[in-house]
């Protein structure tokens, strides 16, 4: 079989294209977490942008919708990241039941994974609890969709983009 410099090179630009764009998917799939993963700082592996994510859930938080940024003082791994908290009794809290606290989809924008963007990281200043639960924006006009539209319809949308993306049910 005659195979021509013109058919190795194409192949060799196709393995290329396909082992870029598979590679992060594996390592999503392949991390020892048990429900996907988790939105960091690209240094220093701080999820959400080192703000408390117990604090969110606080009444007077939601009121005010005022997040509450970590301390370096209260931090906590969990599924490979660093969690940080504005005080002891989070820091407490979430080390004793993280499931309770944890945001959907890892940290990432919702919003994002309900228009089939993808995993984009988000730094924890636009959020929302909808349905008891910390969803986390990019941008506040992705918050605003989810406050404006239906929530329901775009969290279903949002959890099978992420089941498809890690392999994990979110919900």
């Amino acid at each position: 079989m005659f195979i021509s410099t013109k058919s190795v090179f194409n192949g060799f630009i196709v393995t290329v294209m396909c082992f870029t764009f598979v590679s992060p998917l594996q390592t999503l799939a392949a991390d020892n977490v048990s429900q996907g993963p988790v939105s960091t700082s690209r240094l220093g592996k701080v999820a959400i942008g080192g703000y408390d994510t117990v604090a969110y859930h606080d009444q007077a938080a939601i009121d005010e919708h005022i997040a509450t940024e970590g301390k370096k003082a209260w931090v906590h791994e969990w599924r490979g990241a660093k969690w940080r908290f504005g005080s002891e009794q989070s820091y407490l809290a979430f080390k004793a039941d993280p499931d309770k606290y944890r945001p959907a989809f890892g940290g990432f924008c919702s919003n994002a994974l309900s228009i089939g963007e993808g995993l984009i990281r988000t730094d924890g200043t636009q959020w929302e609890i909808l349905d008891g639960r910390l969803h986390l924006f990019y941008a506040a006009r992705g918050r605003d969709r989810w406050l404006d539209g239906n929530h329901a319809q775009y969290l279903q949308q949002a959890n099978e983009a992420w089941k498809e993306i890690t392999g994990y049910n979110d919900q």
